[in-house]
């Protein structure tokens, strides 16, 4: 058995994509995956089971789908994934001094590095960001509400499907996954 976290994109966030999370673990347990646990409403997701992420995450978006009626992107890691995330962080003091304000944007595809400049051009209120791997790291230091890095622009650019989460999160899932 291989424990997963997986992060819904978009789900009880400005009205959309609502669903109970109890539905979601449910949901997950049906599949035949055991342990499941779930962090605040927004869709994190911890759990064991066998499989790869991509067969799992398409499995799961379109249970999900069918039984629930979300479309919503599932985007898995292993804790091992999870924990080199965490360690590439390139922002490491920020990330300890203003963690809600520091995000981690997970994509469920490479996004397009060369396209990086195009985020950059958006930042307005002193965000500095790195893109490493499958992660981009924003910090931003006004706050995100105030920002102009909103999500759907950020993966048009990338050319990516992704979710945020910020670090207070990222450091809760790992907990929780044994990262």
């Amino acid at each position: 058995m291989s424990r997963f976290i997986a992060l819904l994109r978009a789900i009880n966030v400005g009205g959309t994509g609502k669903v109970a999370i109890a539905d979601l673990r449910d949901l997950v347990e049906d599949q035949g995956f055991t342990g499941v646990k779930s962090y605040i409403a927004s869709g994190n997701l911890v759990f064991e089971g066998t499989g790869r992420t991509a067969d799992l995450e398409t499995r799961l978006q379109a249970a999900a789908e069918k039984t629930l009626g979300l479309k919503s992107d599932w985007i898995l890691r292993t804790p091992t994934e999870w924990s080199d995330m965490i360690a590439a962080s390139p922002f490491p003091d920020f990330a300890k001094d203003s963690p809600s304000k520091y995000l981690g944007t997970v994509f469920k595809t490479q996004p397009d590095p060369a396209r990086l400049d195009e985020v950059r051009a958006m930042a307005t209120l002193g965000e500095e960001m790195q893109l490493v791997g499958r992660t981009l790291y924003i910090c931003f230091p006004e706050g995100a509400g105030k920002s102009k890095l909103a999500g759907a622009a950020i993966e048009k650019r990338l050319g990516a499907r992704g979710t945020a989460r910020n670090w207070n999160t990222v450091l809760k899932l790992a907990e929780m996954a044994g990262a």
